[in-house]
């Protein structure tokens, strides 16, 4: 059989798997069985064994179930009420007002949890009522919180930074800190549109509250600190050289767990749903990673990857063109598949194309993590989009609608980073220096 007629027949198994209602996970290991068995002269039982148990046992990968837990341990916390009693004054005087505390909130959260599923959920379970409560419309409040609930996957800490760090050999403290600046910038692009969307449509942003005082504001910030002080503890200690991002991480349950304490919201069954909580969703993404670097190596004796990467190099394509190429390849890929799978199911063919094309892979590194964001948005299986939807009960089609907006602002942001890459590399370079 030709390269075409095996790719188009583990398409089809991997696409028939996963209708089955077959986990991603082992779905991922039978197509890798089934090409290994059939393709390949090296036993399919063997190599499974030998790439599981190697991609399990990953030293690195041991700050995704620390970072999942400590986003599990804030999500139960007062945490959320806290953050928008601190950011709701410093929002009246700008346009659009109080719409602002989805992007603020959700840059900030996204700071201290690596998920844009949390993010989105524990922002919304914040603003949304309050928003709802004092007369903003529908469309904008949840149309902005599945937008900016992605920040959760580019401002540092990330799952999918991890994830992409481990499979594509890069530094992952060198991801986390070059995810900031393209984070703030795209935090900067939603609330310059909330900005100009409240300037176009001031009669549908109500009126402020009780004007307060500098001094009232500055009171009232003060709900914002423990938070702050998570952040600072942990990103400090990534960019001040103090602690790798497994130890980092070890630093922020143990400071989550602190604060909740301090809360006084931290009792027995908090810290087991959390714990419980956390292990379900690590569980989950260790056999996705599993399954995927079975069906790299499997890949690989085959020979796919190879022949893929110099069929797109024959092409002729310019960085550019493989760039925009990829982008479109990413959004149709993540109307089936979640990020964690799309990026662990497509680096072993991808990255050698990258490479060969010069692309530096720390700066594609932030380039996936946004392309994966605007999946996280796309339907029918945009995560955001099922978040929201099972908080307003809203159809997922109105849900996508209302966030379309948001999804251009995210092609704009990818434009910036590739007309001016330092964007992702200056603080990097200044980290090493």
């Amino acid at each position: 059989m030709n390269d075409f007629a095996i790719t188009t027949l583990l398409i089809v198994a991997l696409f028939a798997l996963l209708g089955s209602g077959v986990w991603i996970g082992l779905a991922l290991s039978g197509v890798a069985w089934i090409g290994m068995q059939l393709f390949s002269s090296r036993p399919a039982g063997d190599a499974m064994a030998v790439t599981i148990w190697g991609s399990s046992s990953s030293w690195t990968l041991t700050a995704l179930p620390l970072f999942i837990w400590m986003g599990e341990i804030l999500f139960r916390t007062r945490l959320s009420d806290d953050m928008f009693r601190g950011l709701a004054p410093w929002m009246q005087r700008l346009p659009g007002r109080l719409l602002h505390t989805n992007v603020v909130g959700c840059a900030i959260f996204a700071a201290v949890s690596g998920s844009s599923a949390a993010t989105c959920a524990t922002i919304g379970k914040m603003t949304l009522p309050e928003l709802q409560r004092r007369g903003y419309p529908d469309d904008i409040s949840v149309g902005s919180l599945a937008g900016a609930g992605t920040l959760g996957l580019l401002i540092p800490p990330s799952i999918i930074m991890i994830v992409y760090g481990v499979t594509a050999d890069v530094s992952i403290a060198q991801l986390f800190i070059a995810g900031v600046l393209p984070g703030v910038l795209l935090a900067g692009l939603f609330s310059g549109y909330l900005a100009a969307w409240g300037w176009l449509n001031a009669a549908r942003v109500p009126r402020p509250d009780a004007t307060l005082s500098f001094g009232q504001k500055l009171r009232e910030s003060r709900y914002l600190i423990p938070v702050v002080l998570l952040i600072a503890a942990v990103l400090g200690s990534i960019y001040a050289g103090i602690a790798t991002a497994t130890e980092a991480a070890a630093v922020g349950v143990v400071g989550s767990l602190l604060l909740s304490a301090l809360q006084g919201s931290l009792d027995w069954q908090t810290f087991k749903a959390s714990l419980m909580g956390g292990t379900r969703l690590y569980c989950m993404i260790a056999l996705i990673l599993a399954g995927a670097s079975y069906l790299t190596l499997s890949m690989g004796y085959i020979g796919l990857p190879r022949h893929l990467a110099e069929w797109i190099g024959s092409l002729g394509l310019t960085q550019w063109q493989l760039l925009l190429a990829l982008m479109l390849f990413y959004i149709v890929l993540g109307c089936f598949l979640d990020g964690i799978s799309m990026v662990v199911l497509t680096m072993g063919v991808i990255l050698p194309t990258v490479q060969k094309a010069g692309i530096d892979l720390l700066w594609f590194g932030i380039f996936v993590v946004l392309v994966v964001e605007m999946a996280q948005i796309t339907p029918p299986v945009g995560f955001n989009l099922f978040v929201l939807q099972g908080m307003t009960r809203r159809e997922i089609g109105w849900i996508a609608r209302v966030t379309l907006p948001f999804f251009f602002l995210m092609i704009a942001a990818v434009a910036l980073i590739y007309f001016f890459p330092q964007i992702v590399h200056v603080l990097p370079q200044q980290m090493r220096h």
